[in-house]
């Protein structure tokens, strides 16, 4: 496995990974002015509510950043298992789109399955920039992901031009990633690319249970900002979803980069937490969990008093299908600042837990659908009456029960008696 990144180039890989976020986050203001609210609002929609695909492929990356730096002989085997798990979901929403093309090209489905592909992709080639940084070779996630920008540009610099619709807009997107993809795969070693499967069962089944518990998490995260568009639909706010797409992106670039700089240096973390060395990031991670609680009870406590107040909700409350005013997209951006805090803090603390050992795995993804459940629950009491302030308010509230949950599922574990049974990989981490 490859040595430590040097700061110049960690810099280098968060550039190339930034003009990327900043590319599709000025994209989406480009898209807004040239489609207007209502083209835009369903473009936003499909693809808010396909983002969560991008997880499918890069679970097999987390597992493959915390296992193959504490493998030697296995390592092969493992890298063309992860290629296998994270392609799998490319190719089946590829075939799908190309079906939908050709029976209804202008369809609602070939605009969501468009969205899918485009979002899918994105996270294996994630996968493949992770594993080319395994092997020595970080340069080329930094150029994989610039390319992949000034794609985005281009693109959307002919859709103003041309006026391209949203599915003519996507498709051109999703060809060129994956050109990325065909050129990143190639610069893979042979042996990975061609690596038979895992002749030893219980070795698949561990990598199998790693990459699902850990990408579950992320998968479940993304499936609960998806669930906030469907509520969006569902009652009638499909026009908020215009300005909360804008306020996730500009939160998601922030979020992004934070979880990549960790993803940067998960090898070597992966090695230091193993073991006794658990109990720190463990106990770190639970002081970071009481913080994002106590900023949750502080927000919820904050909302029930504007609530209260009659001046006050009488400004937060509109009407369906009526634009967001000035003041409204102040208090969207203050909600934002609020839920970018939470979620940094939630995710350093999860990238703690789960590069200990397998036995909290199971915790985080618990915590994960308990915020999903919160966040659906708030959402479809605030959303209809507060439209896109009331999407973060519920985002803010499910962090906040995520933390409680997690925080307490820790402590149960670490008051249980540990398990004596060593992990697979274990007997493959050193010749």
């Amino acid at each position: 496995m490859a040595a430590p990144l040097r700061p110049l180039m960690i810099l280098r890989l968060l550039a190339g990974r930034g003009v990327f976020r900043v590319g599709v986050q000025l994209m989406a203001v480009a898209l807004l002015a040239i489609w207007g609210t209502a083209t835009y609002g369903e473009y936003a929609n499909a693809w808010g509510t396909c983002a969560w695909l991008v997880f499918l492929p890069t679970a097999a990356e987390k597992a493959a950043l915390k296992i193959l730096p504490r493998t030697r002989l296995t390592t092969v085997v493992l890298a063309g298992l992860t290629l296998r798990i994270a392609a799998t979901p490319v190719v089946v929403l590829a075939v799908a789109l190309a079906f939908a093309v050709v029976v209804a090209p202008s369809s609602t489905a070939t605009l969501y399955l468009a969205s899918g592909t485009w979002s899918a992709c994105t996270g294996l080639l994630m996968t493949l920039s992770g594993l080319h940084r395994l092997r020595g070779r970080p340069a080329l996630d930094a150029a994989a992901f610039t390319v992949v920008a000034v794609a985005v540009a281009v693109v959307t610099t002919m859709t103003w031009l041309s006026g391209w619709s949203p599915h003519t807009h996507l498709l051109i997107l999703v060809g060129a990633i994956a050109v990325v993809i065909g050129c990143s795969l190639s610069a893979l070693p042979n042996e990975w690319l061609r690596a038979p499967k895992p002749d030893r069962p219980r070795l698949t089944r561990a990598f199998g249970r790693s990459t699902v518990l850990l990408g579950i998490t992320e998968l479940l995260d993304a499936l609960t900002l998806s669930a906030l568009f469907l509520v969006f639909a569902l009652s009638g706010r499909m026009v908020d979803s215009g300005p909360f797409h804008l306020a996730l992106l500009a939160a998601g670039v922030l979020c992004s980069l934070a979880l990549y700089q960790l993803k940067l240096r998960q090898p070597s973390t992966s090695v230091s937490l193993r073991g006794v060395g658990g109990a720190t990031g463990r106990a770190r991670a639970e002081r970071l969990l009481r913080a994002a609680e106590f900023t949750g009870a502080g927000f919820a406590v904050a909302l029930v008093a504007a609530l209260l107040v009659p001046a006050t909700r009488q400004a937060l409350l509109t009407g369906a299908d009526i634009p967001m005013t000035a003041s409204g997209y102040v208090v969207l951006v203050v909600l934002a600042v609020v839920e970018i805090a939470m979620s940094i803090l939630l995710i350093y603390a999860g990238y703690l837990v789960e590069n200990t050992d397998s036995q909290v795995l199971s915790s985080t993804a618990a915590a994960a659908v308990i915020r999903l459940a919160a966040t659906v629950a708030c959402a479809l009491v605030l959303a209809p009456p507060l439209g896109a302030v009331g999407g973060f308010c519920a985002l803010t509230l499910g962090l906040a029960a995520e933390a409680v949950a997690l925080r307490r599922l820790l402590r149960r574990l670490h008051h249980e008696p540990r398990s004596a049974r060593a992990s697979i990989f274990r007997s493959t981490s050193h010749k």
